[in-house]
């Protein structure tokens, strides 16, 4: 074999001569220089390894520092909450990281303890504070507008089961009210005969109520007793109600004691403006009006 070598000299020829023996170099000879290589021969079978130092040179140079590794452990301990360094390594729970809760309190590893606060009080807790009063007071008012209700009502039903009770026992009341007596009945003077009723004289206008309940029979002129409403009781009984300046019923009407049919006036045969009552039982011949008001407990 034959090498060329080149350096600051001259160009030299080595000239290699093997050798057959077993653990025979390789001699290189040049004019005055001569080299043994011993030859290392390889075992069937059995490789050596031979570090290539060069070759992985640029890859470890390309691993990050021993600093930033840690950086992105510590990372990946947050962010996973685990780290596994191999199969027989023991597995490490990061404590977990969540968002304070409005309702539970608890925020992160550690809860809010509110005694520890004192008495805070939140401007939401204020303003439903406020909206709860204001709705209790709406409530108390609600339930006094109501009991004033429920009392005036039984008020309205006291009175009215007192009226049913007046009006069932068909009690009698004054024709009239601001009035003087000027004529009695069985008077004499002025009548072709006799006064034939009582006579409650009175303002124009004044008003004229029904004596007892009662249905109106007849309403209109009568000659000398001007204009006439005639209301006939129950028990057939009829009230003559003379000189009327107006009437304010029909025939067929039903009335009840105390309701207005008309006003004091003086048609017919009058001197002054008054009512002219007379008292008519069973629609027969008239009797002392004064005398009947006094069995129904009124005193004209």
């Amino acid at each position: 074999m034959s090498s060329t070598r080149s350096g600051a000299g001259a160009n030299r020829v080595l000239t290699a001569t093997p050798s057959t023996a077993d653990d025979a170099t390789t001699v290189f000879r040049d004019h005055d220089v001569t080299v043994e290589i011993p030859l290392v021969r390889a075992q069937p079978g059995k490789r050596k390894a031979v570090k290539q130092t060069t070759a992985r040179a640029p890859r470890l140079r390309a691993l990050p520092s021993a600093p930033v590794l840690l950086g992105a452990a510590a990372l990946a301990v947050s962010i996973g909450g685990t780290v596994a360094a191999n199969e027989g390594t023991p597995v490490v729970e990061a404590p977990k990281v969540q968002q304070a809760s409005a309702l539970g309190g608890a925020s992160g590893t550690s809860s809010v303890d509110t005694y520890d606060r004192g008495a805070t009080v939140s401007r939401d807790s204020r303003r439903d504070a406020v909206a709860d009063t204001a709705d209790a007071e709406l409530v108390a008012e609600a339930s006094k507008q109501m009991r004033q209700r429920n009392t005036t009502l039984a008020q309205f039903a006291k009175d009215a089961e007192a009226h049913a009770q007046q009006i069932a026992k068909n009690q009698w009341v004054l024709p009239l009210q601001g009035y003087r007596l000027t004529a009695r009945f069985g008077d004499y003077g002025l009548w072709a005969s006799y006064h034939t009723g009582l006579d409650f004289a009175a303002p124009t206008g004044t008003p004229l109520v029904a004596m007892a309940n009662a249905v109106v029979t007849s309403v209109g002129y009568d000659g000398a007793y001007g204009n006439k409403t005639v209301l006939t009781l129950e028990d057939g009984t009829e009230l003559w109600y003379c000189h009327q300046n107006s009437m304010t019923v029909s025939e067929g009407d039903v009335v009840r004691a105390g309701e207005v049919i008309g006003s004091v006036g003086s048609t017919g045969n009058v001197t002054g403006p008054h009512l002219h009552l007379e008292v008519r039982p069973g629609a027969g011949d008239p009797t002392d009006p004064y005398a009947a008001l006094m069995v129904h407990g009124l005193t004209p």
